[in-house]
């Protein structure tokens, strides 16, 4: 058994939607990682069972790390169909906004989003969600919008419509979102999940190595030359730093995907406990940030880059360049330095 965390009012408020509904979108947030791509098509799955006519648009294109999971080929990529996406999103019944706390998450789609007629369910796992949605289930004491999204299936007592590609897609979500289960996953009720989803045929040793097995041999030179020509140490801030230019991540015919991860290794330094990963993208310089015990790597991203996310993973952007970022981050370091005690 695991706890019913989610309350049962919204519970209620979730089946009548979905009852009512026939054409129902699901969205996730700009750069879909393991965790919005996990939750999206397990929702979309689990709604095609009940025979809904579900649709997943994303902002952007997710890693192609990712590819393989089933309904991936389904997913509309708002940037790419912006005007059947519209369409859809218009004529929708309802929306469901998974694995982010605020419409500008969703970039150039928000407007759309926000300005349908539709109302909106969010499933989301991050602090302070914004007031945007009819219903809201935000729990940021569980690890990933997946498992939200297993404990909301099964909470409707429809934990028999959870087919194998649904499954799949909860577990790779939670893998994803806890690092392989490496940190914000000491919860005893994950594993119990985790069983439920063994019993329901999932092979984790096989996703894990779709997920993190399966990358270009590019993406491993690359990685060796952020180690070895761009990562800088702070030892008496106990933090790494590494940056990529565009120019750099074109010498290594950068794909999409290609650095996720990169952020995390730094942390495997002895008296390392938080790590920066900031590459160049078309118009905007993207930041990861990922820490070990205590010290807020969100802290860091709210006050620094616009963003936030957990204590100990987070993300932001800067709108400066390379050189202004990195400086304004190395001039920072002092402030926190009483959180790495």
């Amino acid at each position: 058994m695991i706890s019913k965390i989610i309350a049962e009012e919204l519970i209620t408020k979730v089946k009548k939607e979905i009852d009512k509904a026939e054409k129902i979108v699901i969205v996730a947030h700009v750069g879909p990682d393991g965790d919005a791509m996990g939750s999206t098509l397990a929702l979309w799955h689990y709604l095609m069972t009940i025979e809904k006519e579900p649709v997943v648009i994303v902002p952007t294109p997710f890693p192609n790390f990712l590819n393989w999971m089933p309904g991936a080929e389904c997913v509309l990529v708002y940037e790419n169909y912006k005007e059947r996406s519209d369409e859809l999103i218009n004529s929708a019944e309802l929306i469901f906004t998974l694995d982010f706390n605020t419409p500008s998450r969703m970039a150039k789609m928000a407007d759309a989003v926000i300005n349908a007629s539709a109302p909106k369910i969010l499933v989301d796992h991050h602090l302070h969600p914004a007031d945007f949605a009819k219903v809201a289930i935000s729990y940021p004491e569980i690890s990933s919008t997946s498992e939200l999204i297993f404990r909301l299936i099964c909470r409707m007592g429809d934990f028999s419509k959870i087919n194998l590609a649904c499954a799949e897609c909860i577990y790779t979500g939670m893998m994803t979102d806890t690092g392989g289960f490496t940190y914000n996953s000491n919860g005893q009720e994950i594993y119990i999940i985790i069983a439920e989803l063994i019993k329901l045929g999932i092979d984790k040793d096989d996703i894990y190595r779709k997920v993190f097995n399966t990358y270009s041999e590019d993406r491993l030179r690359l990685m060796g030359f952020c180690l070895f020509h761009k990562m800088k140490v702070f030892p008496e801030y106990k933090t790494a730093l590494i940056t990529v230019t565009g120019k750099e991540l074109y010498q290594f015919n950068f794909q999409n995907g290609d650095a996720e991860g990169f952020v995390n290794i730094p942390l495997s330094i002895s008296g390392v406990d938080f790590s920066v990963f900031m590459r160049e993208d078309t118009d905007k310089i993207k930041i990861s940030l990922r820490s070990q015990g205590t010290f807020p790597a969100n802290k860091v991203a709210a006050d620094l880059f616009n963003g936030g996310g957990h204590l100990n993973a987070a993300g932001g952007e800067s709108y400066s360049t390379l050189a202004e970022t990195i400086k304004k981050f190395e001039d920072a370091l002092p402030d926190y330095k009483d959180f790495l005690e």
